[in-house]
C-alpha cells in the first residue's frame, strides 16, 4: 500500500489576477435578489459587491447579463469514489444494501478505483454548482490528490472501523488515518482540511472512539462519522452502553473537537441538547432516506434547538447523484409535506444550507456567501431556459426549478473550475473512461464481505 502521503501531481495553479463580474443579478446572504450589481474579485477574496469599486482594474471583465450569482454550494457528507457503485445496489433496506452489496464491492476495492472515482465526482460536483465536500471513505491520499487537482475545496476522513486489519479496507492500522490526518492537514493552498473518520458508534467500540478522541485533541483535528441513523440503533445503543448513540458518543468525548455528524435521523431532546451545546454540524441527505426507506431526520426540532444543519448527497450509491441542487429541493419538499406547513424551510434558508452552513461544517469560515472579504467561491447560473421564466423570483428558480446544466460558471477562490460549461482543471473525457472501466473491473471481482452490519 502506498504511504498516506502522496504527492500530487498536477496541482491546480493559485488565482491570480483581478476579475470584474459586471451587470449580474445576485441572490444577497439575506436571501435578496439584487440585479445590475457588479462583483470585483481580487486574488481569491471577493474584494467589492454593488458598484466597481474605484481604481479597480480588472485583468478580466466577465459579462453578467442574463447570469445569477450565488454563494457556491458545499456538500457536508458524501462518499466520492462511491460513484463507481451506482446503480449497482437498488431496492434493497438499509442493512441489506450494506451487507448484500456495498461492503462486499467494497472488499475489490483499490487505490486507483478511488481515485478515478473521486475524480468522477468532482466532475459532477463541479457542474452542479458545488466546490467543497466532505469526503468519509478509504485511500483519502488519493482523494486528495483529486481536490489539489480540481481547484474544489474539501474536509477529508479516512474511514476506519477499528475491528483490526482485516475488517478494514485496504488492511489499514489506525496510524494511517492518523498520519493522513497530520500529513495533509492544510495541504493545496489551505484547500485540503482533515479529520478523523471513525465509521460510526454502531460499528467503532467505546475504546477505538476513545483512541479516535485523543488522537483529534492531540493533533488538534475534527471528526465526521455517521450517528443515530436508524430506531433500531438507538435501541441497541440503549441496551449495550446505557445511553443514547448522541449520548455515548458526546460521553466518549468526541464532541469536544469540531465535530461533523452524519444523518441523526432518529435523535432525543436530549440529543439535541448535546449537539447544539457542543456546535456539533449535523449532514442531512434526504434522498438516501428516501431511497433506503429510513427514518427521514427532524429538521424542524435539530433548528429549533439551533443545530446547524448542513445539506448533503451522500454517496452516489445510495443518492445516484452528487446533486445539492435537487438536495435543496427534497429537503424544501419533504419538510413542508411533514410539517403540513408551506411556509416550513424557506428559500433562502435552503439556500444557507446548501452553501453557509456547509462551508461551516467543513471548516471555511470566509466562504458561502457573496460579501466583501468572503472567499470568491461563487456559482453563475445562465438564466435563459424556459424553465427560469417569467424570472419573478431567480432564488426561488433556483431552489425550485434549476437543472446542473444551467451552470455556467463556478468559481472557487476566485479560480474557474468551469467555464462556459467546460471542466477547466480536470481531464473529464479521460476520467470518464477510466472511473467506468474501474467500476465493471471492481463488481466484476472476486469479492467478500469483510464485515457485517449489526442486527
Amino acid at each position: 500500500m502506498a504511504s498516506p502521503r502522496t504527492e500530487p501531481a498536477d496541482i491546480a495553479p493559485k488565482a491570480t489576477g483581478r476579475l470584474l463580474i459586471r451587470d449580474v443579478s445576485l441572490v444577497s446572504p439575506a436571501g435578496v435578489v439584487e440585479r445590475n450589481q457588479h462583483i470585483a474579485i481580487d486574488g481569491t477574496a471577493i474584494a467589492a459587491v454593488g458598484e466597481e469599486p474605484e481604481g479597480f482594474q480588472p485583468d478580466e471583465i466577465l459579462d453578467g447579463r442574463e447570469l445569477l450569482a450565488v454563494p457556491a454550494f458545499f456538500n457536508a457528507h458524501c462518499h466520492a469514489a462511491m460513484t463507481l457503485t451506482r446503480g449497482w445496489a437498488e431496492d434493497l433496506p438499509f442493512d441489506r444494501w450494506l451487507n448484500e452489496r456495498i461492503w462486499v464491492a467494497e472488499s475489490a476495492l483499490t487505490e486507483d478505483d478511488v481515485y478515478w472515482g473521486a475524480s468522477l465526482a468532482a466532475c459532477e460536483m463541479i457542474r452542479s454548482g458545488t466546490v467543497g465536500f466532505a469526503d468519509h471513505y478509504f485511500y483519502m491520499d488519493r482523494v486528495a490528490q483529486v481536490v489539489a487537482q480540481s481547484g474544489m475545496k474539501a474536509l477529508l476522513a479516512w474511514c476506519w472501523f477499528g475491528l483490526g486489519p482485516d475488517k478494514e479496507v485496504g488492511g489499514i492500522s489506525f496510524a494511517t488515518t492518523e498520519q493522513f490526518v497530520e500529513s495533509w492537514q492544510g495541504d493545496a493552498e489551505g484547500r485540503i482540511r482533515t479529520c478523523f473518520g471513525p465509521h460510526s458508534p454502531y460499528m467503532c467500540s467505546p475504546q477505538a472512539l476513545k483512541q479516535v478522541h485523543e488522537a483529534a485533541e492531540r493533533l488538534g483535528a475534527g471528526v465526521h462519522l455517521h450517528l443515530s441513523e436508524s430506531g433500531e440503533q438507538v435501541q441497541q445503543s440503549l441496551k449495550e452502553h446505557g445511553r443514547t448513540p448522541v449520548g455515548h458518543v458526546a460521553a466518549l468525548g468526541l464532541f469536544a473537537v469540531p465535530a461533523l455528524a452524519a444523518h441523526c435521523n432518529c435523535v432525543t431532546d436530549d440529543d439535541l441538547e448535546i449537539l447544539a451545546r457542543n456546535r456539533v454540524a449535523v449532514a442531512h441527505a434526504p434522498k438516501t432516506y428516501m431511497k433506503l426507506a429510513m427514518d427521514m431526520p427532524p429538521v424542524e426540532r435539530l433548528l429549533a434547538h439551533d443545530v446547524r444543519v448542513a445539506l448533503a448527497t451522500d454517496g452516489p450509491a445510495s443518492n445516484a447523484d452528487l446533486n445539492l441542487l435537487e438536495v435543496m429541493r427534497l429537503t424544501g419538499l419533504v419538510q413542508k409535506g411533514l410539517q403540513a406547513k408551506a411556509e416550513a424551510l424557506p428559500i433562502a434558508q435552503l439556500m444557507r444550507m446548501a452553501s453557509r452552513n456547509g462551508a461551516y461544517a467543513l471548516g471555511f469560515a470566509s466562504s458561502g456567501k457573496i460579501a466583501p472579504g468572503a472567499a470568491a467561491d461563487i456559482t453563475l447560473f445562465d438564466t435563459r431556459g424556459t424553465h427560469w421564466r417569467p424570472r419573478h423570483d431567480l432564488a426561488a428558480s433556483v431552489v425550485y426549478s434549476s437543472h446542473p446544466a444551467d451552470v455556467r460558471h463556478v468559481l472557487c477562490d476566485g479560480r474557474f473550475l468551469l467555464r462556459d460549461g467546460r471542466i477547466t482543471l480536470l481531464d473529464e473525457e479521460r476520467i470518464l473512461y477510466e472511473a467506468e472501466k474501474r467500476a465493471f473491473r471492481m463488481v466484476g471481482a472476486p469479492m467478500e464481505r469483510v464485515r457485517s452490519y449489526p442486527s
